[in-house]
């Protein structure tokens, strides 16, 4: 009787120890591409590739689908700012080139947010709702202050839309 006993424990046993590398060996062995990101593209290359979705879909007419690829780069601008801003924080003090690398990815981050928000209040300007647009040019305004390009570009959409009167003229610093 012990016979079988054994010769089950013998199978029982083999069926546990795979015969192939599983599926976690393998994805230790093998590890993503930066630019493949993590679960669905969410990185910086992903929400590239949405604001030249919109801006196809802008350019061939397509207001609808151009903001809704808009909105979407905007959604995950901001969740990408976030969570770098977040890691930043977690590894101060511990190794200073891991905050480092996420400032300047929340940088990247911001970058993009703002040309997302300029480009989504092109089309409501296009679709004749300057209103709509206002607050997404004073975020750009404000995000990126009008020293630089998107910044000046939001300001100058403000006054084309008659929300600002003054025009800004950016001046020369010393040594320019």
């Amino acid at each position: 009787m012990r016979r079988p006993v054994v010769a089950l424990s013998f199978v029982l046993m083999a069926s546990l120890v795979p015969l192939a590398p599983s599926v976690a060996v393998r994805a230790q062995a093998e590890p993503p591409k930066a630019s493949e990101g993590v679960s669905g593209g969410l990185n910086l290359s992903a929400v590239r590739a949405q604001l030249a979705k919109g801006d196809a879909a802008a350019a061939s007419g397509n207001l609808a689908e151009a903001r809704k690829s808009y909105d979407l780069a905007r959604d995950s601008s901001r969740r990408l700012l976030t969570f770098y801003r977040d890691l930043s924080g977690a590894f101060r003090g511990l190794d200073a080139r891991i905050p480092r690398e996420m400032d300047q990815n929340a940088l990247e981050s911001l970058e993009v947010l703002a040309q997302a928000n300029l480009r989504l209040a092109a089309v409501f300007r296009r679709q004749n709702q300057p209103e709509v647009a206002v607050p997404l040019l004073v975020e750009v305004v404000k995000s990126m202050t009008p020293s630089r390009e998107e910044g000046r570009k939001a300001y100058q959409s403000l006054v084309e839309i008659g929300f600002a009167t003054i025009p800004y003229t950016a001046v020369s610093g010393p040594g320019s």
